[in-house]
């Protein structure tokens, strides 16, 4: 069968199969661990080393071997709730763990315990009682800790166990996992730490009895029992989340907080300077750096941060360096800035994303120049006082690093080469097998007006510059990029593109990157801002390219920009003709907690906020063809919301379409349902936007009306 881009798309995940990915270095440089499978449509992925003195690689955890006939469908339930919270698709070692010094890492696979020799090379399983999930060695390498269940369990390497924390008699209460908040929107995946000396863990309890329950069903399988989830919508109760330290010995001390205050465990670091612990307010407009006196649990605070929105979770923040002195990141001066102990050692000109090592003191972290977060670098701080920072990357792209000794492994993802690179900076580099993509981006990136947007126009490849529909394809909201100097970045909006399309791409405000006012102007409005940006990025590119056209113009997106494009229509038919949304939420008073009160606040006092900012008071305003999907076994952006508007929509004799999917989550990782999915779209973007000298189905529409 001849491949197609969409079948190449959903057969290589994104591009993603083949390629080195969850990278990290051995803290004396010797080695590089890295997950990769055997190429661009295996999706099993394996655990290779990389030795730094020779430059060989070599496979430690072969996962199919390991695997053999028992295959990677029969996972715990609580790892395929972090697939999805991670947005993992993939199979086979989809994450690891080691010890201090990298010798021994562990996984699961199956629910399986497995434990590989990084010097041996070997790996083989570790009869405990499972199913297994999360599973970390200490940091001696002589026992592994992992949740199984409700319960934080020891094993040790000859296959004995025991419990640790759990077997409690109120089903709602687990130990050393991470709640759903935790995951989804803080970052924080884990809920246990080992202790520097392997002695004692740090765990979280976690009890979810006041949280609403939800019940997600599968309509096209009656004979399936409905799946019922703990959901906490805005406005309503969280869980609740406590941390204990928890002695191998037997002994257990409570860590003390003022947890009525600062709900939130936003993360928690051990290192041999001392555990640290970063809490924050339920209105997410304070926080605390707390130090824990790990012999009594008290706590005594490091730093507090606050600001009239709300404080911004940067990761690998915060953290003692090696030396005792705080690493945190804050907003001041317009950027966000790495401060150690409350002094600033990043300029208001940079725009720190995230701090990746702290090795020896020496602080490596990702930013971007304030102006321009349409490439990433990677830059680094020695670790003195009055000491200036370095650029550790050049040439425009999104880069990223893994340390450990003197070896930086930089991931470079470029416009000229298709994928991303791992080479170190002593010029080894990690093969990938990722496919080369079969369409070629066409792309110039710009900056639109007032307020110098981010935006992109794609044109279809060798176009004779005769007039084209348009098609904006933004993500449009906070927390990610869409325009970036990344060659993969653009495939699928090429792939439209290329079908006859101008497509236009644009960051607006709210988007990370830009500074702290930027992504500030969507507090307590998340609709208009980003819709305004995208109509002015849209008539700015009009005026510089003769092919766009106005009169036919439709938008797409997913999750938040399923939203926005959903939005567009309802809003502003008089510019958008035709939209497609996918995953939308169309009531913020039906998504978490943590996302939606950063920007909105309390549903219960800020009623007014969530009312602008909803698409189910529009529907009676739909004048223009409305696709909307959503997959039916989301737990993320339930599919309520689709249902909901879609009923609104009906309600008020607006037509419409919907597409639900059968069994899919918030990721759309089944081949087919990929493929056909692009398909689907491209299909319902022909019947909309008509050839230029035919009416639109909307206007036909209108003028019925």
């Amino acid at each position: 069968m001849t491949d197609t881009f969409p079948r190449q798309y959903a057969r290589t995940q994104r591009f993603t199969l083949g390629a080195p990915r969850n990278v990290s270095v051995s803290t004396d440089g010797k080695r590089i661990l890295f997950l990769r499978s055997s190429g661009g449509s295996d999706p099993i992925n394996s655990l290779w080393v990389l030795d730094t003195d020779t430059g060989t690689e070599r496979v430690v955890a072969d996962a199919a071997a390991l695997l053999g006939s028992a295959g990677d469908d029969d996972l715990p339930p609580e790892e395929r709730a972090r697939r999805e919270r991670a947005r993992e698709s993939a199979s086979g070692i989809t994450t690891y763990a080691t010890d201090e010094q990298a010798t021994v890492a562990a996984f699961a696979l199956g629910g399986q315990l497995f434990a590989a020799g990084l010097l041996s090379g070997q790996a083989r399983p570790i009869n405990v009682d499972g199913p297994v999930f999360d599973p970390r060695p200490d940091p001696l390498a002589t026992r592994l800790a992992y949740v199984s269940g409700d319960n934080l369990c020891i094993g040790e390497l000859n296959g004995s166990s025991r419990i640790l924390a759990g077997n409690e008699e109120h089903s709602t209460v687990s130990w050393g996992r991470a709640d759903f908040i935790a995951a989804e929107e803080m970052g924080r995946l884990r809920g246990y730490w080992w202790s520097p000396d392997g002695t004692t863990i740090a765990s979280c309890r976690v009890d979810t009895a006041a949280v609403t329950e939800w019940v997600i069903a599968d309509a096209a399988r009656p004979e399936q029992p409905a799946r019922t989830i703990r959901y906490p919508a805005a406005g309503s109760p969280n869980a609740t989340t406590s941390l204990h330290l928890l002695g191998l010995d037997g002994s257990s001390i409570d860590v003390d907080w003022d947890d009525d205050f600062f709900p939130y465990l936003a993360a928690v670091e051990w290192s041999a300077a001392g555990l640290v612990l970063l809490v924050q307010a339920r209105d997410q407009q304070g926080s605390m750096v707390l130090s824990v006196d790990v012999s009594t649990g008290e706590t005594s605070v490091l730093s507090h941060d606050y600001d009239d929105c709300w404080v911004e979770l940067v990761p690998g923040t915060p953290t003692l360096l090696s030396g005792g002195q705080l690493l945190t990141a804050t907003d001041r001066d317009g950027a966000r800035r790495l401060m150690v102990d409350g002094e600033p050692i990043t300029p208001p000109e940079l725009q720190v994303r995230s701090v990746v090592s702290t090795d020896n003191s020496v602080v490596t972290f990702l930013a971007n120049q304030i102006d321009d977060a349409t490439q990433l670098h990677v830059w680094q701080w020695p670790g003195t006082d009055g000491a200036e920072i370095s650029q550790l990357t050049s040439g425009p792209g999104m880069h990223s690093a893994a340390v450990g000794g003197s070896t930086i492994a930089v991931r470079s993802a470029t416009m000229d080469n298709p994928g991303s690179n791992v080479t170190t900076l002593g010029g080894l580099t990690i093969d990938s097998f990722a496919e080369q993509p079969l369409v070629t981006p066409n792309v110039e990136i710009l900056s639109t007006g007032e307020r110098k947007l981010a935006t992109a126009v794609l044109l279809p490849n060798g176009h004779d510059g005769s007039p084209l529909p348009v098609l904006l394809d933004p993500y449009g909201g906070p927390h990610a990029l869409r325009v970036t100097r990344s060659h993969n970045a653009w495939l699928t909006s090429q792939w439209f593109a290329d079908q006859g399309y101008a497509v236009v791409v644009t960051d607006g405000r709210g988007s990370p990157g830009r500074g702290s006012e930027w992504e500030r102007e969507i507090h307590g409005d998340l609709a208009t801002a980003p819709l305004d940006d995208q109509i002015d990025a849209l008539h700015d590119v009009a005026e510089r390219f003769d092919e766009i056209d106005l009169e036919r113009v439709a938008i797409r997106g997913w999750s938040f920009g399923g939203y926005l494009a959903a939005l567009a229509v309802l809003r502003r038919p008089d510019v958008f003709h035709a939209a497609v949304a996918g995953a939308p939420v169309t009531d913020w008073r039906l998504y978490d907690t943590h996302y939606t009160e950063r920007y909105l606040g309390d549903p219960t006092v800020n009623a007014d906020a969530y009312d602008s900012s909803s698409l189910i008071s529009l529907a009676p305003e739909l004048s223009r063809p409305l696709l909307l999907i959503h997959g039916l076994a989301d737990d993320n952006v339930v599919a309520a919301h689709t249902l909901q508007l879609s009923s609104a929509l009906l309600g008020a004799g607006r037509p419409h379409e919907v597409l639900p999917l059968v069994g899919v989550t918030h990721m759309t990782s089944e081949e087919v349902v990929a493929e056909n999915l692009l398909l689907h779209q491209l299909d319902f973007l022909r019947r909309s936007l008509p050839h230029h000298d035919e009416p639109t189905p909307a206007a036909d529409q209108a003028s019925a009306d």
